[in-house]
């Protein structure tokens, strides 16, 4: 199957789920179960593209494990801590619902769809690698794949250790600057971002693998800019107040690098 069915089908397939996942979300008054949808949809989208891909069959299942390892772990990961705090929406979720409130459901309606147009887009790096006929690795391939082990194991200690130290009670109210987190504080969401850099450069070794730059750039503007660090610190600083500022002053916000001195 060549590129534009792949799209098209890939594109309705994943607006018509959104849209019934925006009805779910409605019924459960709880629209943080979208960010589990979107990160369990790349590995989806990914095995989709391998399936029915023209390209190298060992290439289109190398990429499939690394997306499905990766959209697996992160959303379970999302899975259990959105649904351990359920009916408790997030914190963005219940911003947005000021925000929005002359016209919520409408416009949550629409940010649904977003998700599954964001989600075909950002999948471009899994599309062009598995249209790809070429019967060996590229260098570029392998590159990518061992930054992807690097990149997923930083993201799963990242939040191995948050949930730790939010699992002793005598951190209640405290700042986790343990482990990666005295390095950076957000380093779950620089090792998510390095996932994305991981699967640019196994789709560079593809014709039009630089297309998949879009992923990277999009996750990066949307962490630093938009819905990661901006909407996260809001929260923090509302719920840890001067606690958090230190933190802010000694402690890089995305690429780990060491503490300044308070």
């Amino acid at each position: 199957m060549s590129a534009g069915p792949l799209l098209l089908i890939a594109l309705g397939v994943l607006c018509a789920g959104f849209a019934g996942l925006h009805l779910v979300a409605r019924r459960l008054d709880n629209y943080g179960i979208v960010d589990i949808a979107w990160s369990y949809a790349f590995g989806a989208l990914a095995a989709f593209y391998a399936l029915a891909g023209p390209g190298w069959p060992v290439r289109r299942a190398l990429l499939a494990a690394l997306a499905v390892l990766w959209s697996a772990r992160l959303g379970t990961h999302l899975a259990v801590r959105v649904i351990g705090h359920h009916p408790v929406e997030d914190g963005r979720y219940r911003q947005l619902r000021q925000d929005w409130a002359a016209n919520f459901t409408a416009k949550m309606a629409g940010f649904f769809q977003l998700q599954a147009v964001s989600v075909v887009l950002l999948g471009a790096a899994f599309l062009v690698v598995c249209l790809n006929p070429a019967p060996a690795l590229h260098p570029l391939e392998l590159a990518g794949a061992a930054l992807w082990l690097l990149a997923i194991s930083g993201e799963a200690v990242a939040d191995a250790q948050l949930a730790a130290f939010k699992r002793d009670a005598a951190n209640r109210g405290k700042v986790c600057d343990a482990g990666l987190w005295r390095y950076s504080r957000h380093p779950n969401y620089f090792f998510e971002w390095l996932v994305w850099v991981a699967f640019f450069i196994f789709a560079l070794g593809s014709p039009g693998g630089w297309v998949a730059i879009i992923g990277p750039a999009s996750i990066l503007y949307l962490l630093l800019r938009v819905t990661g660090i901006p909407m996260t610190e809001e929260q923090s600083i509302r719920s840890r107040g001067d606690a958090y500022r230190r933190y802010q002053r000694t402690t890089s916000a995305f690429v780990p690098w060491f503490p300044k001195k308070p």
